[in-house]
Formats: structure tokens, C-alpha cells, sequence
């Protein structure tokens, strides 16, 4: 492993893309994955041109012997990835259902759902809607923390004085991204529908599309255990240290040496008070393939097999502009957010590149970036164009801040990942 990460080259799916932009494709990928100087421990893409799948290609490892146990195990079509914050959207396909049934309204005071009031201190008269949540304009802050355990409910720390609270505009004015609001939308489904927040999601969403894996591993079947992979960093857990020339240290995941467990005190927990142990906000474990699957049911009206999974109104709602940035009403994290739908990132023509996304104005993309444990995942959608993008890098071998993108505020790896499908499998270029 000390000589770098071999490129596993598996099956490509050609459909519109030609063998030529095929094969240059998978070279500049997996040189990519390979660099000696800033590697990847895996990678999973997938290209959608024209409705269809045109490229699905795997690099990497998504288990690493750590332990001189011989236990590597290549990325393949169905390696699972903790996809991070694209996990926030698809909680949100969880919302817009519930809404469907008439059990959630987007515009109704969110404390009438949680059974307790729901006000930043710094408003008191102003409620705090699912809208809001959604949107990244609730004014809940990360500072206080956005995960505890199963005993713990989100009633007894969202307490008035605490340091989640905004002064900077009251709710609905001002954008600023928060995991927490997603901690407080899980609960609130749980609350409305009785049901574990993992078990819900599997019956909203994954189960109605074939989609394998989840909010929680501990209920997966052995295959699928071993279908997720470790996520890795050559970068300490504690001390935040990089070694590039180190060692890969797993970071969450690490299926190969210990079974996944349930979260810890769920044996009482009590349904719709803190829904933050199943992760609605990061948490979800998906693999590319699947992913593509649901990028194709956004594509074809939420229609999935001759199902309608999801309305089209809801749809429209989700990617439709809740906010955008005015140059003073929120905080753009560096260039990275310029307009937000429902639970959606919308990648506007920002800095000549579609606020980050690939060098061409012509992918007016919707979807959601995620980032955590080494991983950083993409899923970008121009639903009217019918193309999109799935990324999932499984881990870097360098500190990514030290290599920032060239016309993005992506990490260089992530812009020429990006930039390299979208111009041979999404334009099919093979020059």
C-alpha cells in the first residue's frame, strides 16, 4: 500500500459514451485516485447523459489492511459509501412524502410538531417553520453540538440560552448551513409518524426503489455489511494530524474489524424525541449505482420502475429557489452556496463554473455536495437537460485544504474528478 492505491478497473456502462472517452476516462481517474502525491483510498462514479446511465466505473479500496490481517477488498458496483450531507436530501424526499399524506405541513410552526416551542430567544414572536429547517434560514446554529445520544432529547438541550441560536437575522432572512436543522427535521418525522427515523427512511424511500442499505448499520444483511466501506484519512482521528507518507487510518465504518452496532442506548429510546443517532443529517449509506437510480427518478418526475415514488409538485418545490445569496443575507462557506431550495443545493452560474460544479454553463444543476470522515461525495442533477453526476471519493491521502481547486471551491482533486466526467461521459468528448 506504501506504493499507492492500484486503480481497480471494472465494468463501464457505454451507453452514449464512446469506447475512446471511455478509455481516457478511466486513465484520467485513476490517476487521479493514484497520484503519489495527494491519493485517494477509493472512488465511485456515475454519469447520466441523455437519461441514461452512460459511465459507471469504480478505482481504489474501500477496505485497507490496517491490521496485517490480509482483509483489502476492492471498490465494485456495490460498495456502500457514508455519503455525508447528500444524506440531508434525501431525508428531505422523507419530508416531501410525509407532506404528500397531509401528516406535515412546510409553513406550520415546528414546535407544534415537536410538542415544545421552538423560538430563537433572539425572536421570540417569530416561528420557526419546516421551511426554515430546509432551507438553512432557521437560525439553529452547529455551535452547540448537533448529535447526542439515544437518552438524550433534543427538548432538553435546544434550550433558549444555549449557543445554537442566531443573532444575525431573524428566521426566514438570513442562510447559513446547519447540520442541526436536520436534527430537529428527523425528530419531527418521528413524532408525526411514530416510527424510527432509519426504519422510516427505509419505508419512504429505499424500500419502494429496490435501494439497498441505510440510516443504520446494524440491520444490514452480512452482504451489505460488507458491501460498506471504510472510510479513511492518512490523517490522525484525535490530534487532526496529516502524514501523507503515513499510514491510512480508518475513520468511521471499519466493518472489517468490528461488526457495526446498534446506537448506543437505543434499547430505550423513545421514538420522536432526538432522531440524531441514525444521522438523518450525514448518516446514510448508499452506493453509486443507487444513487443513479434515484437521479433518474428526479429525472423522469419522480416515476421510478412505473411507480410514482415521489409527485412532481413536490419535486418542484424541493429544487425551486427558497433563498439566494444578495451579497448580506447569509453565509456563502467561501463561495460554496449561492442559492438553496428544500433541502437542496441549487449551483448557480457563480465564478464562471456553476458555483463549483464543472466548467461549463451549459449544467444548470440542482442535487447536494457532502463532506465527512474522509469522504467527499457529489450529486448533481440538470433535470431538464437530463444529465447528472455521482461522485464518491472514499478518503484522501493529504490534507485537501492544502490542494484547493483551480476555478472552484472544491478541492483539486474533486474539480478534476468532476470536470473529467462531465466533459467525456456528460458531453461525451474524447479529444
Amino acid at each position: 500500500m506504501q506504493k499507492g492505491i492500484r486503480a481497480l478497473i471494472g465494468a463501464v456502462l457505454l451507453g452514449n459514451l464512446g469506447q475512446a472517452a471511455a478509455g481516457k476516462l478511466d486513465a484520467e481517474l485513476a490517476a487521479i485516485v493514484n497520484d503519489a502525491q495527494r491519493p485517494l483510498s477509493g472512488l465511485s462514479v456515475l454519469a447520466i447523459r441523455d437519461g441514461k446511465v452512460t459511465y459507471q466505473q469504480q478505482f481504489g479500496l474501500r477496505r485497507i489492511d490496517t491490521t496485517g490481517s490480509g482483509g483489502a477488498a476492492p471498490v465494485t458496483p456495490q460498495t456502500m459509501f457514508r455519503i455525508a450531507s447528500i444524506s440531508k436530501m434525501m431525508t428531505t424526499f422523507g419530508v416531501m412524502k410525509l407532506a404528500e399524506e397531509g401528516k406535515l405541513k412546510l409553513d406550520a410552526d415546528a414546535g407544534d410538531y415537536l410538542g415544545f416551542a421552538l423560538r430563537n430567544p433572539n425572536y421570540p414572536e417569530r416561528a420557526i417553520t419546516l421551511r426554515h429547517l430546509l432551507s438553512h434560514t432557521s437560525t439553529l446554529r452547529d455551535d452547540g453540538g448537533y448529535f447526542w445520544s439515544a437518552g438524550t432529547a433534543l427538548r432538553a438541550v435546544l434550550v433558549p440560552d444555549g449557543k445554537m441560536w442566531a443573532r444575525d437575522g431573524e428566521p426566514g432572512q438570513y442562510f447559513t448551513y446547519s447540520n442541526l436543522n436536520w436534527a430537529v427535521i428527523g425528530t419531527i418525522m418521528e413524532r408525526v409518524t411514530g416510527e424510527r427515523f432509519d426504519r422510516l427512511m427505509k419505508r419512504l424511500l429505499l424500500a419502494p426503489m429496490g435501494l439497498r442499505g441505510g440510516y443504520n448499520p446494524a440491520e444490514f444483511s452480512p452482504q451489505e455489511v460488507a458491501d460498506t466501506a471504510t472510510l479513511y484519512r492518512r490523517r490522525t482521528r484525535d490530534t487532526e494530524t496529516w502524514d501523507s507518507k503515513g499510514p491510512w487510518i480508518a475513520q468511521v465504518d471499519d466493518f472489517g474489524v468490528a461488526a457495526p452496532q446498534d446506537p448506543p442506548g437505543l434499547d430505550n429510546y423513545v421514538i420522536g424525541t432526538n432522531a440524531t443517532p441514525f444521522s438523518p443529517t450525514g448518516g446514510l449509506r448508499i452506493s453509486a449505482g443507487d444513487l443513479g437510480k434515484i437521479m433518474l427518478m428526479l429525472i423522469n418526475h419522480g416515476r421510478h420502475e412505473g411507480k410514482q415514488i415521489i409527485r412532481p409538485a413536490s419535486l418542484a418545490l424541493m429544487f425551486g429557489e427558497q433563498w439566494r445569496f444578495n451579497g448580506r443575507n447569509g453565509d456563502t462557506l467561501k463561495g460554496l452556496y449561492h442559492s438553496w431550495g428544500l433541502g437542496t443545493q441549487r449551483f448557480v452560474d457563480v465564478r464562471g463554473n456553476m458555483g463549483g460544479m464543472p466548467q461549463d454553463g451549459r449544467f444548470n444543476a440542482v442535487g447536494h455536495l457532502g463532506e465527512a470522515y474522509g469522504l467527499v461525495s457529489t450529486f448533481a442533477v440538470d433535470l431538464k437537460k437530463k444529465q447528472g453526476i455521482v461522485s464518491l471519493i472514499g478518503g484522501f491521502g493529504s490534507d485537501p485544504d492544502a490542494a484547493p481547486g483551480q476555478h472552484s471551491a472544491h478541492t483539486r482533486a474533486e474539480e478534476q474528478i468532476l470536470d473529467a466526467i462531465f466533459q467525456r461521459a456528460v458531453l461525451g468528448r474524447d479529444d
